[in-house]
């Protein structure tokens, strides 16, 4: 699990939840009204529902564009838990939520690192963020 999330109001524009991720370099940021999550919004959920469809990202709420309803895991979930989830519901993120407030985030990467520490994918989520190309 990474620690830590970022997190905006479904009322957001899609323009401040871009400027959050491009802040903080990351890929995803957790909807959240008040103290519950209720959506998961991706950088691609922009770049597909929004920008490659000719809508103004200054007009879109986050709210329209963001998956609603997000799986979600614990803290004390066991890992094979969270893989099963997101093998079974083809998603890449989980918001990690304990007591219902968000406190981190598993991807991918986090669970290459666990189940499998000297694979590629791995040895790419451990790079520092502008060590690979594109970033």
């Amino acid at each position: 699990m990474t620690a830590g999330v970022t997190a905006v109001r479904p009322d957001s524009s899609l323009v401040e939840a871009a400027r959050l991720m491009r802040t903080q370099n990351i890929g995803d940021v957790v909807v959240a009204d008040g103290q519950d999550v209720v959506g998961l919004l991706t950088d691609r959920d922009i770049t597909v529902r929004v920008v490659a469809e000719g809508l103004d990202p200054m007009a879109v709420s986050v709210a329209a564009v963001c998956a609603h309803e997000p799986l979600l895991v614990s803290p004390h979930d066991r890992v094979a838990d969270a893989v099963a989830l997101m093998r079974e519901h083809a998603v890449r993120r989980l918001p990690v939520v304990e007591d219902g407030l968000p406190v981190g985030m598993v991807s991918l990467g986090d669970l290459a690192e666990a189940r499998a520490p000297s694979s590629a994918l791995a040895g790419i989520s451990r790079a520092e963020p502008g060590t690979r190309g594109g970033d």
